[in-house]
């Protein structure tokens, strides 16, 4: 009996550590300039991810995501901003016509990535750990629209999901400032 609780409890520990996810910090990514950008870079920084569009009604959002970027980057805090796509062709651009348009239009000095798939058979594997809870461990969250946004902290951990439309800063200063 002592020796099938054993096996039961070494079969137990196995499993549960093959199902061990990934964290944000084991992604790789390409940069708006095709600059490779290591993602455990981010160790320590509580980060906020973001699919953007250009030509959006809710595009104007990149002015409070600024705001918070620039309130909070020094207590560890990075946005990142992933242009996509998929919703009604709102980020049609290249990558250098979306990093004028941020610059130009709202000041962003957030890092911005190389267009993705945030949803779809393509979908990247950044947004595929990002909505799937098989890879994250932690919450299945479809992309709804742009602008959603994804809270994942210091040790690389899914911590929430803010849908497009809802309001952000407040809940994002929150828990940047640990409230």
């Amino acid at each position: 009996m002592k020796n099938l609780i054993t096996l039961m409890l070494l079969i137990a520990v196995t499993t549960f550590a093959s199902a061990q996810t990934k964290i944000l910090h084991d992604f790789t990514v390409k940069d708006i300039n095709g600059n490779t950008c290591d993602l455990s870079t981010l160790k320590g920084k509580k980060v906020l991810v973001v699919n953007v569009a250009s030509k959006c009604g809710l595009t104007p959002q990149y002015a409070q995501l600024q705001e918070l970027y620039d309130k909070y980057q020094n207590r560890d805090f990075i946005i990142i901003g992933f242009p996509c796509n998929n919703f009604r062709e709102q980020e049609p651009g290249t990558n250098k016509e979306i990093q004028e348009f941020c610059q130009m239009n709202y000041g962003v000095k957030f890092p911005i990535m190389d267009k993705v798939q945030a949803v779809g058979d393509y979908k990247s594997p950044i947004y595929k750990w990002l909505t799937e809870k098989s890879e994250n461990g932690k919450i299945d969250a479809d992309i709804r629209w742009n602008f959603q946004k994804f809270m994942i902290d210091e040790n690389g951990l899914i911590v929430d999901c803010i849908l497009p439309q809802a309001p952000f800063y407040e809940k994002v200063a929150d828990w940047i400032e640990d409230k």
